[in-house]
């Protein structure tokens, strides 16, 4: 089996995952109708993303949801500066939550340390115990 990395992304101003859902879907209706971000840096490990890796979205602070990237697009912009459009298969699928400090741009992430995918059709973990969630939270396990 190929080994692949992911990546790792806040989605800025994003309150959800429905509105980062209904910002990717409006913006893709522009193009080909997949999803896209464009960020500066170009991934050194692209043979390892493209093998199988995703891009796993923070929103407010917590790793809520993945989408597999299909490739990466050179996109020049008006300034003439050469970007990188990481372009990802539609839809998002929902992940465990997991706690994520603030970073800037992206990172890699491995798979063994990446949130599990929730069961289809699920959009929210069980509930835990309040005490439970605090304590968890408290040392950085959520």
């Amino acid at each position: 089996m190929s080994k692949h990395i992911n990546l790792i992304k806040l989605s800025v101003g994003t309150e959800s995952v429905e509105g980062l859902d209904a910002w990717q879907k409006m913006r893709s209706t522009a193009t080909d109708g997949l999803s896209r971000h464009v960020t500066r840096m170009w991934p050194k490990r692209e043979p390892e993303i493209t093998r199988g890796g995703s891009i796993y979205w923070v929103i407010k602070g917590v790793i809520q949801a993945r989408q597999q990237i299909l490739r990466f697009d050179e996109v020049i912009g008006d300034d003439g500066i050469r970007r990188c459009a990481i372009v990802m298969k539609p839809g998002l699928i929902r992940t465990q939550h997991a706690l994520k400090r603030p970073f800037q741009g992206w990172r890699y992430l491995k798979p063994e340390d990446a949130p599990a995918d929730l069961p289809e059709g699920r959009i929210h973990e069980e509930p835990m115990p309040a005490e439970l969630s605090a304590a968890l939270a408290e040392i950085g396990v959520r």
